[in-house]
This record gives C-alpha cells, sequence and structure tokens, in this order.
C-alpha cells in the first residue's frame, strides 16, 4: 500500500505523464515506446518534422485519444479509467480543428466564454457577469478585446489565433496545450503571438503550457524544456539549452542544419 500510494504522490506532480506508450493507426506506429512526463510548472516545445507524431501526442495529453499499448496519465488520472468528458475541461487546447468547427457567425466573446460549457456555437446556454468579464479580460490579454462584439469569420488569421488561446484559458485549465498557433500567420502575426505566449510563459500563475511547432523561430522566451521527435520516437527530451543544438536539431529534420542564438530567441538554416 505504502507503494501504491508513493507512486500516486509522484503522479500527482505530474501535469502529464506517458510510460512506454504506442498509438498505431492502420498499420503505422505513430508513437513508438515512448516515455515523457510534464511537470506543473514547465513550458515545453515539441519539435519534429511532419507526421513526426507532434499532433499524436497532443491528443494523447488531451484525452482525445487512447494509446494503443502503454500506459497515459493526465492530471494524475490514468486515460482508460476516467471519464474523459471530466477531464477534458481542466486542460485548455486549441489547434486547427477546433478553429474549423467555430461557427463563422459565432461572436467573439461568445466562442470565449461558450468553454465554460465545452461548446462551439452558442445556444441558449446562459452565462453570469463573472463569466462575461474573464472573457473580456481574456480577449484585452491577448490584444483583441476590441473585437469581442466582431463575427469570428471576419477576424484575420492571427486574431483567430489569438481569440482560441483565450477560449482555452476560460477555464482556467491546470494544463494549456497549443498545437502550432503560429502557422499560418504572417511575420508581424508570428511575433506578436511569441511575446503573448512569452507573457503567459513567465507568468508563475498560468498552467503548465505544451507548444506543437515545427520552427525553432517560434519557440517563445519563458519556455523551459523541449522534446524533439522523430518518427513517432523521442530523439531527445530536457531543458532547452540541453536539447536544442545543432546535432539534435540535424537528426530530428534529417538535413544538416545550423542552429543559432540571438538573446533568448533560436534560428536555425541548412548549412
Amino acid at each position: 500500500m505504502a507503494h501504491v500510494n508513493s507512486v500516486q504522490e509522484n503522479l500527482d506532480d505530474l501535469v502529464v505523464h506517458m510510460s512506454g506508450v504506442e498509438v498505431r493507426r492502420g498499420g503505422n506506429k505513430l508513437l513508438a515506446d515512448f516515455d515523457w512526463s510534464v511537470e506543473l510548472d514547465e513550458r515545453w516545445v515539441v519539435l519534429g518534422p511532419n507526421g513526426a507524431g507532434k499532433t499524436t501526442l497532443l491528443k494523447l495529453a488531451a484525452a482525445e485519444l487512447h494509446p494503443t499499448n502503454g500506459v497515459v496519465h493526465v492530471l494524475g488520472e490514468r486515460l482508460g479509467r476516467v471519464d474523459v468528458f471530466e477531464l477534458r475541461p481542466r486542460i485548455g487546447f486549441t489547434s486547427a480543428a477546433v478553429n474549423g468547427r467555430v461557427p463563422p457567425e459565432e461572436k467573439v466573446l461568445d466562442v470565449v466564454v461558450s468553454a465554460g460549457y465545452a461548446v462551439l456555437g452558442r445556444w441558449r446556454e446562459s452565462y453570469d457577469a463573472l463569466d462575461t468579464e474573464r472573457a473580456e479580460e481574456l480577449l484585452a490579454a491577448l490584444g483583441i478585446g476590441h473585437l469581442a462584439t466582431r463575427m469570428y469569420g471576419t477576424l484575420s488569421e492571427g486574431e483567430r489565433k489569438r481569440t482560441l488561446i483565450a477560449r482555452s484559458l476560460m477555464t482556467d485549465p491546470e494544463m494549456l496545450l497549443l498545437d502550432e498557433p503560429a502557422a499560418g500567420l504572417d511575420l508581424g502575426g508570428r511575433e506578436d503571438l511569441v511575446a503573448r505566449l512569452s507573457s503567459l510563459a513567465f507568468d508563475p500563475d498560468a498552467p503548465a503550457m505544451v507548444l506543437v511547432t515545427h520552427h525553432v523561430e517560434e519557440i517563445p522566451p519563458g519556455f523551459t524544456h523541449a522534446l524533439l521527435l522523430a518518427d513517432g520516437r523521442a530523439v531527445a527530451a530536457g531543458l532547452v539549452d540541453d536539447v536544442l543544438t545543432s546535432e539534435n536539431l540535424s537528426e530530428t529534420f534529417g538535413q544538416d542544419l545550423l542552429l543559432e542564438r540571438s538573446g533568448d530567441r533560436f534560428f536555425a538554416r541548412r548549412r
């Protein structure tokens, strides 16, 4: 019994714990023999080429996918032994798939506030003044408070991304998962988003964060850990300064890459 209690105490310190995880689809291994843990105060960036398993990993962490083999604990609960519909409201998750499900005529404020009911598209549910106030504060913090009454379908790509991040924070989640939040943004939009995510990363009251990207240039300052994925396996994982090297990046992307750093930002190019 003491051993069981000790294991549970260790899990209570983790927001994600994966052990021996394998995910198969159609005979293909999307993740293989995968181990990974995320602690409460960590901010992780996950990098890798297309098909590396990044989105699969995030879906496991979001309790939207179960492993074929292995064990996944999310917020102390084991997938397969927990009601995921009770677990998911504790997780903030934004991705291109979420973006595609938002009704274009939905007001921006309603996109955010409706996260409280875990729905997309406000219908007959009611919200109190505190809900509306929190949604307005989140939109303002992300620099789009002035768009609260606009229809979602009229927003730019960058404005949509920030709206969905505000939505993902609406329920005060214990973990925030961001799947390629800067994809499709122009240079100005990317830099604005990186700066805002950096502010969030440095906030000690912010939840644990996991951000998936293809590009080292999109890593916000303040992110503490990095995971490099290739062919469903971890190339390297640990502190950002230890993991992000030219050698590790070259192995991950299968090219001879040079990683450079300017201040607290990273840049990569082919040699």
